[in-house]
C-alpha cells in the first residue's frame, strides 16, 4: 500500500531527526575540563534547528529590525510549506516527533469512538493562532516572549536544564558502584559503560541548574496530555505549527477523497495526528494536516490519496473568527507594558543581573533572547543559571551569571558561539579580552561588572585574619585584585600585619572569580554587581574622558 509506504518513510525520519536534534544538544556541551586546552570551542553546527525555524527567524527580525545571522536558512521549511504543507511538524520537528510517540501509547481516554471523536476537529484548536499573533503583535514592540512557546526552545530548555541533568546524575550514581565492584565482570562492564556515556553523553561536570524540577515538569506534562489528545501541544498551543498553518494555505498538495469508493467507516481518524477531518463527510482543514500520512494508510478501501493541484472541498485558512483575531491583537499589545511592569531597565533594575559576556544592552537583548538555554547548556563552569524574578517577568529564563555557581572562564566564548539569534553577540577571545596577553583593538575588554567588598565580612579585614584567595582566584592580568599590607589588632590586642584585598576599578571585568572562590560559605565577602558593564552606557561607576 501506498500509504504504508509513506508512513515508514515518514517514521524514519521523525527517527533521524529526533536523532540528530538530541545529537546537537548532547554537543552543546564542552567535552574537556577548562584550562586543559586553549581551544574551548563547540564544533558543530548545534544552532541548526533553531537557524531552521521559521519562528524564530520572523520574530527576530520583527523585534531587532534585522535578521541574524544563519536565519535566512528558515527558508528552506517556510518555502517548501507553501508548496507540500505543514511537513516540518510531521516529518521533521523533534517536538512534533515526541508527542507522536507519546500520543501513539494505549490510553483509557482514547479508545474506540472516544478515539475517533478525540481526533475529529475542535474549536480550540484556534487557540495556537492567537498565540502566534500575540506573540508577532508583543515582537513588533521589542518582546521576544513567543521564545517561551516556540517548540524548539521549549525542548532545548528541557532537556538541556532538566531531563538531561537528571540522566547525568542518575547514570553516574548507578555506574559509579558497578565500575568499583568487587566482581571482575561486574566491574568490566561498569567501566566499559562509563567509558562509553563519558565519551558520548556524559558531561565533565555534574550540571545543576534553578528551577529544573518546575521545567521538567512542564515539559513532562506536556507530554502527559498527548495521552488523552493526540498532540495536544501541536494542535492548540505552539506558535510554529500556527505560522506553518497559515503558509500552508497556499499549498498546492491536496487530499483527494473518493466518495464512491469511502464507507464512511471513520477509520481514517484513529490514527489522525493533527485533528484535520480527513473524514469523507467533513471538508479537509488544510492548515492542520501535518502530512503524517496515517489517514491513507488506515483507509481499507484506499478512499483517500494526496495529490497536487487537488481540487476537493477543503478549509484553506484556519477558521479564527474576528473575536478571536481581536483577541490576539489586544493580548500582544497589553503583555509588553505587563510584562515590563517589574522588568526595571533603568536604575532600579537588580544590580546581580549579570548577562553573559557579549550580550546586548538589556532592551536589545530581551528584543532577541528566545530563552533556548543553549547559552547555559554550553557553559563549562554551569556558571549561566535561567532567571526567576532577576530580570522581571518579560526577562523569565533568561541567561544571568550566578558567581556562587560558577565564574566566567577567562579564554571561553561558548555562550555566544551557540546564541541562534544574536541576543548574545559572537565574539572571539581577543574581542573579550581576558585571556593573558591577547587585548581588543582597542585595549578595552569586555566587563559584565564590578566586584565589590563586605568589609564587615571580610577575615582580613573585620577578623584579622590572612586571606588571600580572591587575588590568587582573579584572572585578569594585571590582577584587578591587589593586596595593601595594614597593622591591625586581634582579638587579644596584639598588633599583626595582614594583606587586606582592594579592587582596581579599571582592571575588573565582574567575572566573578573572586566570588566563587571566597571561603565564606553563607554570604561571600566580594560580589559582583552589574554596574560598570561594558553593554550598558547607563550602568557605569567610573566617568570616562571623551
Amino acid at each position: 500500500m501506498a500509504g504504508s509506504r509513506w508512513q515508514r518513510w515518514r517514521r524514519i525520519s521523525q527517527i533521524l531527526f529526533l536523532l540528530l536534534f538530541l545529537g546537537l544538544l548532547v554537543f552543546t556541551a564542552l567535552r574537556a575540563i577548562p584550562g586543559t586546552t586553549s581551544d574551548i570551542h563547540v564544533h558543530g553546527p548545534v544552532r541548526l534547528f533553531f537557524e531552521w525555524d521559521p519562528l524564530v527567524a520572523i520574530s527576530n527580525a520583527i523585534a531587532s529590525h534585522a535578521l541574524y545571522r544563519g536565519l535566512a536558512w528558515s527558508l528552506v521549511i517556510l518555502l517548501p510549506t507553501f508548496f507540500l504543507g505543514r511537513f516540518f511538524c510531521g516529518w521533521i520537528c523533534p517536538m512534533g516527533s515526541m508527542q507522536h510517540f507519546v500520543g501513539n501509547m494505549p490510553s483509557e481516554s482514547k479508545r474506540g469512538k472516544q478515539r475517533v471523536e478525540s481526533n475529529r476537529y475542535k474549536r480550540w484548536q484556534t487557540i495556537k493562532y492567537v498565540v502566534l499573533i500575540a506573540g508577532m503583535v508583543a515582537a513588533a514592540f521589542g518582546s521576544m516572549a513567543i521564545g517561551w512557546l516556540d517548540p524548539l526552545s521549549l525542548l532545548v530548555r528541557s532537556f538541556g536544564l532538566s531531563i538531561l541533568p537528571a540522566f547525568n546524575y542518575a547514570a553516574r550514581a548507578v555506574l559509579a558502584p558497578l565500575a568499583t565492584s568487587p566482581v571482575a565482570a561486574i566491574k568490566g562492564f561498569g567501566e566499559v559503560a562509563q567509558a562509553v556515556l563519558n565519551a558520548l553523553v556524559l558531561e565533565f561536570r555534574q550540571p545543576h541548574f534553578s528551577q529544573a524540577l518546575v521545567l521538567g515538569i512542564l515539559f513532562l506534562v506536556i507530554l502527559a496530555a498527548s495521552l488523552r489528545v493526540t498532540r495536544f501541544w501541536c494542535r492548540s498551543i505552539c506558535p510554529l505549527g500556527a505560522l506553518l498553518g497559515a503558509a500552508s494555505r497556499w499549498s498546492v498538495l491536496g487530499l483527494h477523497k473518493d466518495p464512491a469508493q469511502c464507507n464512511n467507516c471513520n477509520r481514517c481518524l484513529l490514527h489522525c495526528q493533527g485533528g484535520d477531518d480527513p473524514v469523507g463527510s467533513a471538508p479537509w482543514r488544510k492548515s492542520e494536516c501535518l502530512m503524517c500520512m496515517n489517514c491513507l494508510g488506515s483507509c481499507p478501501e484506499h478512499a483517500l490519496a494526496f495529490r497536487f493541484f487537488c481540487k476537493e472541498k477543503e478549509v484553506a485558512l484556519p477558521d479564527l473568527g474576528r473575536r478571536r483575531t481581536i483577541t490576539g491583537l489586544v493580548a500582544g499589545v497589553a503583555a509588553v507594558p505587563l510584562l515590563r511592569a517589574n522588568t526595571g531597565l533603568g536604575k532600579s533594575r537588580n544590580d546581580r543581573l549579570l548577562r553573559p559576556p557579549g550580550a546586548l544592552d538589556e532592551p536589545d537583548f530581551l528584543a532577541r533572547c528566545i530563552r533556548c538555554s543553549e547559552c547555559m547548556k554550553v557553559c563549562p563552569n554551569n556558571a549561566l543559571q535561567p532567571t526567576l524574578e532577576e530580570a522581571g517577568l518579560e526577562g523569565l529564563w533568561s541567561p544571568t551569571l550566578v558567581p556562587r555557581i560558577g565564574y566566567c572562564e577567562p579564554s571561553c566564548v561558548l555562550c555566544s558561539e551557540v546564541c541562534p539569534t544574536g541576543a548574545i553577540w559572537q565574539i572571539t577571545p581577543r574581542e573579550k579580552g581576558w585571556v593573558v596577553g591577547v587585548g581588543t583593538a582597542q585595549n578595552q575588554p569586555v566587563r559584565l561588572g564590578t566586584a565589590f567588598y563586605d568589609r564587615g565580612r571580610c577575615l582580613p579585614w573585620a577578623m584579622a585574619t590572612d586571606c588571600i584567595v580572591c587575588e590568587e582566584w582573579c584572572p585578569v592580568s594585571p590582577k584587578a585584585i591587589y593586596l595593601e599590607e595594614a597593622e591591625v589588632a586581634d582579638s587579644a590586642g596584639k598588633m599583626k600585619t595582614v594583606k587586606q584585598p582592594r579592587v582596581d576599578l579599571n582592571l575588573c571585568v565582574g567575572c566573578g572569580a573572586c566570588e566563587y572562590a571566597c571561603p565564606l560559605q553563607d554570604h561571600p565577602a566580594v560580589y559582583v554587581t552589574s554596574i560598570g558593564e561594558s553593554r550598558s552606557p547607563r550602568s557605569q561607576i567610573l566617568l570616562t574622558r571623551k
